[in-house]
């Protein structure tokens, strides 16, 4: 018999719980009153924010950790006692050899998938599921700011960190949860929402999937899982091989339900009037930039429509959402230096970003993309396509691999990618370390530069120690 999630109070406990997918899960259930505790090796402020609302943390990952919630008396039946041994989540990150992991497989614990409690949690509510190989978190974290300010105080899960909920994750009071689902390792298809969404189909993941076509299998059940699915019809194999029940355009002639016209792509963000199966429901302000997040927003407006909104609710909504953290998020401006912090890792994101760069530039000013490849499987898989993305960049700096655990096989490396990039723009520069690149960039950035960091790994953390330091240049230079 199939082990189900376990809601009704007994503990749950994350290993590996301050990343983005596992803190979020573990909010909403300690939110809910629910005993969670969780390990992980570095804590971070995702962790010391679980730990304000009632859960554990530990530093260590032992096996000593499993039994913090059994019954301090020692002579209670072992039938208690098992009763009392947690729900174990993992994420794709933790393999079999994991100490808490062996720990719990031989304790008996039920063990689970961070997805099967998203999935447990999705069945739950009246749900909104985004997924898509790019746009789930900016989506996912419009259409939930959508409901919050239209006041329908919906749960929130996503893959990205949000101010107006102070986080990733929120826990409301009414029927509705907006959740990011995710595709990379397979598990998308455990989801049944009542209102999918997919905002595009590409290959991202080789490390999981072989072809296009294994990741058009798994989007296709999950559409066939959902009660209505909202689908964006500029992307070819989302037109062409999942056929959506509610389609959206940028395009008029496309034949979509919800449609634009009168585009205008400025510096501070996007207006356009927005059309509903020939019918014009009214122009629509963002203070976000460039095409694909307006192709965004036109989800959230199909979502909002289902649900019963009106446009003008909608509207006023949208016009107010900031994005999410790590999506094009001003860090800083220091000697007319602004930094800019992207998440962007797949060379569609990178073309999409710099477009949105080039949109806030002004004339003369230089766009300077500082990128780190994530994982050697998708830096080898698209090294011609990330080879040609940095085309509109004025500067390039790549550095070393982000390996997110994968071997280095050798067939691949940050200095190839550069070498490649080169072909198409001159004016690349290879930095192997976090180190190097700081200490580049420290004497390459001019003033009126926009510094833009892409990268799904480690990189942004040298934003920081570069503004401090060019606030301080007395000592940074001593």
């Amino acid at each position: 018999m199939k082990k189900t999630v376990d809601f009704s109070g007994r503990p749950f406990h994350f290993i590996g719980i301050g990343g983005i997918g596992m803190s979020a899960l573990a909010y909403v259930l300690a939110k809910r009153h629910l005993p969670v505790s969780g390990s992980d090796l570095r804590p971070n402020h995702m962790t010391h924010q679980l730990e304000a609302i009632g859960a554990h943390i530990f530093s260590k990952q032992e096996a000593s950790n499993l039994e913090f919630f059994q019954p301090n008396d020692k002579n209670a039946e072992s039938s208690l006692s098992n009763e009392h041994l947690p729900q174990v989540i993992c994420s794709t990150a933790i393999n079999t050899s994991n100490l808490e992991y062996k720990a719990a497989i031989e304790k008996g614990c039920p063990i689970f998938h961070r997805s099967d409690v998203l999935a447990a949690l999705i069945s739950e509510y009246e749900s909104i599921a985004v997924a898509g190989t790019h746009g789930k978190t900016t989506t996912s974290s419009m259409i939930g700011y959508m409901l919050l300010e239209a006041s329908l105080d919906p749960t929130i899960l996503v893959g990205g960190e949000v101010k107006a909920w102070s986080g990733n994750a929120r826990l409301g009071e009414s029927r509705y949860l907006v959740a990011e689902a995710d595709e990379s390792d397979g598990s998308l298809v455990k989801h049944s929402p009542y209102i999918g969404i997919i905002t595009n189909i590409e290959l991202d993941h080789p490390d999981h999937y072989d072809s296009l076509e294994q990741v058009i299998d798994t989007f296709q059940t999950f559409t066939n899982s959902c009660e209505i699915l909202v689908g964006c019809i500029d992307c070819e194999t989302v037109r062409d091989r999942i056929k959506p029940t509610v389609t959206y355009s940028l395009f008029p002639d496309t034949g979509a339900d919800y449609y634009v016209t009168d585009v205008d792509y400025r510096a501070d963000g996007s207006r356009a009037l927005v059309w509903e199966r020939g019918k014009a429901l009214g122009v629509l302000n963002l203070r976000l930039l460039s095409r694909h997040n307006l192709s965004n927003a036109l989800s959230a407006v199909a979502v909002g429509r289902i649900l019963g909104l009106e446009f003008g609710e909608i509207a006023k909504g949208l016009a107010t959402f900031e994005g999410a953290r790590r999506r094009f998020e001003f860090r800083g401006e220091v000697d007319g230096i602004t930094f800019i912090d992207d998440y962007a890792h797949h060379p569609s994101e990178i073309r999409a970003t710099l477009a949105a760069a080039r949109l806030q530039a002004r004339p003369g000013q230089r766009v300077v993309a500082i990128f780190q490849p994530h994982r050697y499987s998708r830096t080898l898989t698209f090294l011609d396509e990330f080879a040609e993305s940095f085309r509109s960049a004025d500067l390039t700096v790549i550095t070393d691999i982000y390996s997110a655990g994968e071997p280095n096989l050798g067939l691949v490396s940050g200095e190839k990618l550069a070498q490649e990039i080169s072909k198409h723009n001159s004016h690349v520069d290879y930095q192997p370390t976090l180190d190097t690149v700081y200490e580049y960039l420290l004497k390459s950035l001019r003033p009126g530069d926009l510094a833009l960091f892409l990268g799904a790994g480690n990189l942004n953390s040298v934003i920081p120690e570069l503004i401090t330091a060019m606030r301080q240049p007395a000592q940074a230079t001593s």
